[in-house]
């Protein structure tokens, strides 16, 4: 059986990858995750998916290689990861009372002979109205500074939302498990 990679050092990503009981090895991919001038939400996060994949070609040769990004966006704006709380507070107010759109891309990139497939699952996530007071007991329970939009739905994130639209629960936390094991069986493997 092909060696899968994911081409991560996300904890997220990982405990997601970790569901579907295959074996698998991690590697960070070490890329410039910055957007390029005029890119669109969508054209990054497709972009860095695919570029984290092809990062590890090189050193992984006939392996089945993952890769994936998550871009937010609010009214067409990118929203990156925080960083830091003030960031993520500011973040979060600018989010509060709006709906925010997580574009999750993936990419299956078989190493051995250079064939990809890359695909981008999108949540629609509406953010109820939050005090000032919310977000902080929020920040400060969660410190969820290295994920985009400052919003983690695996944990108390979720009690921040009115609703959440999109067709893969998983693709929020930043790994879509439904496309990923769709690719996987195009390469011939299958989850149990």
């Amino acid at each position: 059986m092909t060696t899968l990679v994911l081409a991560s050092s996300s904890p997220y990503r990982k405990s997601l990858l970790d569901r579907l009981s295959i074996p698998y090895t991690c590697q960070s991919p070490e890329i410039d995750e910055s957007p390029k001038r005029n890119e669109t939400p969508l054209e990054l996060v497709r972009r860095l998916s695919r570029e984290k994949a092809a990062a590890l070609q090189a050193t992984h040769p006939n392996h089945l290689i993952i890769g994936s990004d998550q871009v937010a966006e609010l009214n067409g704006q990118i929203i990156t990861k925080p960083g830091c709380f003030e960031n993520a507070r500011l973040q979060l107010k600018e989010q509060s009372g709006n709906s925010v759109r997580f574009h999750t891309g993936l990419c299956v990139l078989n190493s051995s002979n250079g064939e990809s497939e890359t695909d981008v699952v999108t949540t629609t996530a509406s953010f109820r109205t939050l005090s000032d007071s919310e977000i902080e007991r929020y920040l400060y329970k969660e410190e969820p500074f290295d994920c985009a939009g400052s919003f983690k739905c695996e944990q108390l994130g979720i009690s921040l939302l009115e609703s959440m639209l999109g067709p893969d629960p998983t693709a929020l936390i930043g790994l879509p498990l439904i496309r990923l094991c769709e690719m996987l069986r195009n390469q011939g493997i299958q989850a149990p």
